[in-house]
């Protein structure tokens, strides 16, 4: 009435909810009716005023800072899972279109700039519940392109597997643009501080100490090993697992030979790289190649970050000692 009083036909964005579609189990959905009596109203005005209006139906919303026993269920559940709490699921399959906050902040965005997305379907209705009417009505809604569709067990699965992580050391799958990857940093804005850090397990010797940090099911390892001053570690090689060995901090020698002979029955010349903290760079452990890692410093430790293309498995090492240096 406002803007009608004084003529101002300024676009206008009506955050509505799939409960208005009626269908389903938001049927009898008190919620849902008010929702769509305001989106009547809305349509109404358009008609009246010539103004654009833009009506989205979002359906469940989730990300960082959502407030938990609420509206939400992944905020309840993230927010219970990292304060080991228990959480309640009645029927694991029941099924959830989610919407991510960043993902409606950029529709968001492109509506204020008219780039908004408008349906060819009532976004309440499976999409082959076509509206059999006019163009104008059959785009009368908007929509954010990117949604998830998840189950509630999936959910509390994937977000055991994250309150595990620190003690597996093992990072899911997360995949670009991907829910899971949008729900374990939905998950990790509800840490307490008292798991914001955690511990690492330092496999320590008079050489130094060894350290895994993050294990993937399909892209590797990384670890960090600290040589003391004058120390040599390695000296084995592998069949099919590779590495890069990054030295980070201190001055040191990685030496790398090809196992067997040549053709006439010599050993393969050894390969020397001089690898410093000062300048930053990736050292490929070649697959059949026996190597070492040497700290040149009398004084400092040297400390590597280094990188498997496969997570360690006791069971099969792919590791067999033989020195670079052959005697």
């Amino acid at each position: 009435n406002t803007l009608k009083k004084h003529h101002n036909t300024s676009p206008v964005m009506l955050a509505s909810s799939i409960q208005a579609s009626l269908t389903g189990r938001y049927g009898d959905s008190d919620y849902g009716k008010s929702k769509l009596a305001g989106e009547q109203l809305f349509f109404k005005y358009a008609q009246e005023t010539g103004a654009k209006v833009l009506v989205y139906r979002f359906p469940n919303l989730f990300g960082k800072w959502c407030r938990p026993n609420y509206n939400s269920v992944v905020a309840t559940f993230c927010h219970n899972i990292a304060n080991d709490l228990p959480i309640q699921v009645n029927d694991p399959s029941t099924q959830l279109e989610l919407l991510y906050i960043d993902d409606l902040i950029t529709e968001l965005l492109d509506a204020l700039e008219g780039n908004e997305h408008l349906c060819e379907y009532d976004p309440g209705e499976p999409a082959e519940m076509i509206i059999k009417s006019d163009e104008a009505d059959r785009r009368r809604y908007c929509y954010a392109p990117v949604t998830h569709k998840a189950a509630l067990g999936e959910i509390a699965e994937l977000l055991d597997t994250f309150r595990q992580q620190p003690q597996s050391l093992l990072m899911p799958p997360i995949p670009s643009n991907s829910f899971p990857k949008k729900l374990y940093s939905t998950y990790l804005s509800y840490l307490p501080e008292s798991k914001t850090k955690f511990p690492l397990k330092m496999n320590c010797d008079d050489r130094g100490s060894f350290t895994e940090l993050l294990k993937t099911a399909d892209r590797g390892q990384f670890s960090v090993n600290i040589n003391k001053p004058g120390v040599t570690k390695g000296q084995h090689w592998h069949h099919s697992k590779w590495e890069f060995f990054i030295v980070v901090s201190g001055h040191g020698l990685i030496e790398e030979r090809k196992i067997g002979t040549d053709e006439n029955g010599k050993p393969h010349p050894v390969r020397r790289f001089e690898v410093s903290g000062e300048k930053l760079e990736a050292v490929h452990m070649l697959p059949g190649y026996t190597h070492n890692l040497i700290n040149l410093s009398k004084t400092e430790n040297l400390v590597t970050l280094m990188w498997a293309n496969e997570p360690f498995d006791a069971s099969h090492p792919d590791t067999f000692t033989e020195l670079v240096e052959m005697v």
